[in-house]
């Protein structure tokens, strides 16, 4: 389960981030998460829960941002939603896309005290 190693990152970015400012805690993380971004949900949430126990994270209100995936053909031109990384553009059926959004893994905002 990679999720937990991403949750561990986040970890790391926050608590860096609280040093940084002179802070004690988070009181809300902002991620965003792309639909083509290889990541479980579920899982994340289920290795979210054990992570944070004893960090700056502990209490910190949590606001997942999923974002859509979306891809041009290469062929064509066509932009089009991309749910899986290897869909087919629907208006000619070419493989060769270029991605152009929802492989994000970011730590948006972070609001510390």
């Amino acid at each position: 389960m990679h999720e937990l190693s991403i949750v561990l990152g986040i970890v790391d970015i926050a608590a860096t981030t609280v040093q940084k400012a002179n802070a004690h805690t988070v009181d809300r993380i902002e991620l965003e998460i792309g639909e083509l971004a290889g990541i479980e949900t579920d899982a994340l949430l289920f290795a979210w829960d054990a992570a944070i126990k004893n960090t700056v994270l502990a209490r910190a209100i949590r606001d997942i941002r999923h974002v859509p995936g979306k891809a041009r053909c290469l062929d064509c031109g066509e932009v089009f939603d991309m749910h899986e990384l290897y869909d087919p553009c629907p208006k000619c059926n070419n493989y060769l896309n270029e991605i152009i959004q929802g492989r994000e893994l970011k730590v948006k905002a972070l609001t510390v005290s």
